[in-house]
């Protein structure tokens, strides 16, 4: 558990978590993380999808080349758990008419409007939901919940990706201020600050967007999409903003649920946290305790009412890609994902 975690997800695909420093290398045809005390592990490489590292890391370009070849992802975290960037593997599941469609998609004005328009109202619905269920639960969230479904009335007409935009900074400034409300743990959270965070609350959703944002890289990557193309969040150097697009849609899901468990069960807590400076970080302790959560809701499955089976909330990921495919090619219109459980 020091050294690694790790999980089994769909389609037999491990996701591994390394804190310890060491050296991570390729070994014949496996990747083996070896710490400075000489113990190593073997992340069979044949069934790891990524690789998250958290810990001080020497690599080398043998590796990044293997890593390459088997289509293995690398999240790399700095000291204090903020997100450094991903070595994004090449590219062998691509389509040139799919990238030309997705491109002339964002160029669309209508097309790209509309497709912002469907992920904003997903994503608000399923902050909608979350109120909905505290507020059955002894929470008085009714009144931020009545200005949310009004401002939510106004998306469809959004004449332009600004308005809409700043109809969804509105929503989260009404949800981020019933947070005190569901949150059990005497933390005063007034707003949203990232950059650095500034308070426990701030630097848990800073911490687990990240994590929101590598799972949906990774399953983009599984996908002909390409992850720089983006429709609610303006496409830009040096990021992939579909991914910030479709994690818009999770977090209400994956991030704010966790987040208010963690917190309300006093699984987290300040103990978990150390000061520095102007800001507040999460010990290795903490962020174990959180990935391990992470991970289990990945795991969990809900019965997919189009597809009659049951599906893994990472596969719902997966699912949205397709979706968004089916649109792009004219095939079937996008509809967001919208909790319905």
């Amino acid at each position: 558990m020091n050294f690694v975690i790790y999980r089994w997800g769909d389609l037999l695909g491990e996701t591994f978590y390394i804190f310890k420093d060491g050296n991570l290398k390729r070994k014949d045809n496996n990747v083996i993380i070896r710490d400075f005390d000489g113990n190593e592990k073997n992340l069979k490489a044949e069934v790891t999808d990524e690789i998250y590292l958290f810990g001080e890391i020497s690599l080398n370009t043998k590796l990044l080349n293997f890593l390459s070849q088997k289509g293995i992802i690398l999240h790399v975290f700095n000291y204090y758990g903020f997100y450094s960037g991903s070595y994004y593997p090449r590219e062998t599941n691509i389509s040139g008419y799919l990238l030309v469609e997705q491109a002339k998609c964002y160029i669309d004005e209508e097309r790209r409007l509309s497709l912002a328009k469907e992920i904003l109202k997903a994503a608000s619905y399923n902050i909608y939901r979350n109120l909905r269920y505290y507020n059955g639960r002894g929470v008085n969230v009714s009144e931020p919940m009545k200005k949310i479904k009004i401002l939510r009335d106004k998306i469809e007409a959004g004449e332009t990706i600004s308005q809409i935009m700043g109809i969804e900074g509105n929503i989260r400034k009404i949800y981020y201020s019933t947070w005190n409300d569901i949150i059990k743990q005497d933390i005063h959270f007034e707003k949203r600050v990232k950059r650095p965070p500034d308070n426990m609350v701030n630097t848990l959703i800073s911490f687990v967007n990240s994590l929101i944002y590598t799972t949906v890289l990774s399953e983009i990557y599984k996908t002909q999409l390409n992850p720089t193309i983006s429709f609610l969040h303006e496409p830009g150097t040096k990021r992939f903003s579909l991914c910030l697009d479709i994690a818009e849609i999770f977090k209400p899901l994956l991030g704010d649920r966790m987040i208010f468990s963690l917190l309300n069960k006093t699984q987290i807590t300040e103990d978990d946290f150390e000061k520095q400076s102007n800001f507040l970080y999460l010990k290795e302790i903490g962020k174990k305790k959180i990935l391990m959560e992470y991970d289990k809701r990945l795991k969990q499955t809900i019965r997919h009412k189009e597809l009659g089976r049951e599906v893994s909330y990472r596969y719902l990921i997966r699912l949205e890609c397709y979706k968004l495919i089916k649109d792009i090619i004219g095939e079937k219109p996008y509809i967001g994902f919208k909790i319905w459980w």
